[in-house]
């Protein structure tokens, strides 16, 4: 693969991926008569020269982009709110995500509640809600600008109420974007603690993926390769950055989106309730609780951990030899082993292991998960 070239795949929606391809927005927009977008975006990454020249680019086609940024870094219903006037306002004809998790998820609600305009989450996935999404979308563009979620290939937003903090996810096949303009290039100046922090949420999205409950051989075989390619690049990425680097963690980011159709599992049920109740960044919230997850899981899946194992090239081929590879890697891009390091607390641990069961990841974990195990998993990583 040449990492100066830009190539298109047409999985699991279009993705036009490689140094260069954002700037192919404008003329994609120009073909597709489409003059009024809204970009959605977070307050840091509107700052930035590459979004500056974006917007810039696509004025100098005739086009009137509206930028809204007014977002939490984990969203919340009243940021989709907000957004949803903002385009009804300019008369907006699309809608483009450009950013991280929080802004795509944040531009993918958008694009629901634009054509649906019922109570938010009566669209939760979580009690059926995807039925009620019935109507026509907006033409929906996405353009990551970090390698972790791969929220620019999914097909549903996780937003929290503002009061209760509990995430919520809103599905449909609609919400996939049209089309994926996949830039490493604008991730070279990522700073190392971003960089780190999605890149161990990207690898967590790919290893609960590869052992989740559900069968499905076609995401297992994404999953173990996404795996590989960040074995490959995560720590260079992180410490002396190349375009090779990035670009093998965006792909791998991509894929873990893909292969975690099939799932997530218990490290994602621990993390979610961090970031709700302490606004923890999702991937910090991951990276940490990863060893520990994938330790609980070990009994009874040896099998996928040696599989694990082979992949990242091991010496020793078990479930113990991954969760020593976890931690060595974690503190090889400067991610502590503890919660207590992360603001973490004896006093919120049965609250944290409420949310946690509460959750809606661990169902597909490939062993049940109780309270008690969540109670003892916090303790354990704190």
């Amino acid at each position: 693969m040449k990492y100066d070239k830009i190539y298109q795949y047409n999985f699991p929606t279009t993705i036009r991926f490689g140094a260069g391809s954002s700037k192919e927005l404008g003329d994609y927009l120009k073909l597709n008569m489409l003059y009024n977008p809204l970009i959605v975006t977070d307050s840091t990454v509107a700052q930035l020269d590459f979004f500056k020249a974006i917007i810039h680019d696509l004025e100098n086609k005739n086009i009137s982009p509206e930028v809204f940024s007014d977002i939490h870094k984990n969203p919340v219903k009243s940021d989709v709110y907000k957004g949803a006037e903002v385009y009804d306002n300019v008369k907006g004809d699309c809608i483009i995500g450009i950013g991280g998790g929080a802004a795509l998820d944040v531009a993918r609600a958008i694009v629901l509640r634009i054509n649906h305009r019922e109570y938010l989450f009566k669209y939760d996935d979580l009690i059926g809600g995807d039925i009620y999404v019935e109507n026509d979308v907006p033409h929906f563009i996405t353009i990551p600008t970090t390698a972790g979620t791969g929220s620019e290939v999914g097909r549903s937003a996780i937003i929290a109420d503002d009061e209760t903090h509990q995430k919520k996810i809103l599905f449909s096949p609609k919400l996939l974007a049209k089309i994926v303009f996949a830039d490493p290039l604008l991730t070279m100046e990522l700073p190392p603690f971003i960089t780190a922090a999605t890149g161990m949420d990207a690898l967590t999205h790919n290893m609960e993926a590869y052992l989740a409950k559900m069968p499905h051989p076609m995401c297992e075989g994404i999953a173990l390769e996404g795996i590989s390619l960040i074995n490959q690049s995560l720590e260079k990425a992180v410490n002396k950055p190349d375009l090779e680097s990035r670009s093998k963690m965006l792909i791998a980011s991509i894929m873990g989106a893909v292969a975690f159709q099939k799932g997530l599992g218990v490290v994602h049920s621990l993390a979610h309730p961090l970031s709700s109740l302490l606004d923890t960044h999702h991937g910090l919230a991951n990276a940490v609780n990863l060893p520990y997850g994938m330790q609980f899981n070990i009994e009874g899946f040896e099998d996928k951990f040696k599989q694990i194992a082979r992949t990242l090239e091991l010496k020793e081929e078990t479930g113990e030899a991954v969760v020593k590879y976890l931690f060595d890697l974690n503190s090889k891009v400067n991610i502590p082993h503890r919660l207590r390091d992360i603001g973490v607390k004896q006093e919120h641990i049965e609250t944290l292991a409420d949310l946690a069961m509460a959750d809606f990841a661990h169902p597909n974990n490939p062993k049940p998960v109780s309270r008690e195990n969540f109670r003892d998993l916090y303790s354990k990583a704190l």
